[in-house]
């Protein structure tokens, strides 16, 4: 009898509770469509990719300081540096073109 009870005022009050709707925030407040998704995914990818050309320009310098006279170390650091380097300016580059190409698919859209 007592089941029966609670069963029946669980289903007499479900109908009350499921009325009430709760606002969920949005989780990326700057993403408002799949575009905005994907534009911000591409500029964190770039981050990623610039930062760790940073990290390889400064590797290449310490190999570079570090070696002592050795002519393989001084040209590893250089070629590292410099590849490095070639890498930061294709992020920058790229990342000029994306804004350009998703300023103007936003344009048209």
């Amino acid at each position: 009898m007592k089941k029966k009870i609670i069963i029946l005022a669980i289903f007499l009050l479900f109908p009350i509770y499921s009325a009430i709707a709760i606002s969920v925030p949005n989780p990326l407040p700057n993403v408002n469509s799949i575009p905005d998704l994907i534009a911000n995914f591409i500029r964190a990818i770039l981050g990623i990719v610039g930062a760790l050309s940073l990290f390889f320009v400064f590797q290449g310098g310490i190999t570079w300081m570090t070696s002592r006279g050795n002519a393989d170390k001084v040209k590893a650091g250089r070629d590292t540096m410099l590849w490095a380097i070639f890498g930061l300016v294709a992020v920058f580059l790229s990342y000029f073109v994306i804004n350009v190409v998703l300023t103007i698919l936003q344009g048209a859209g």
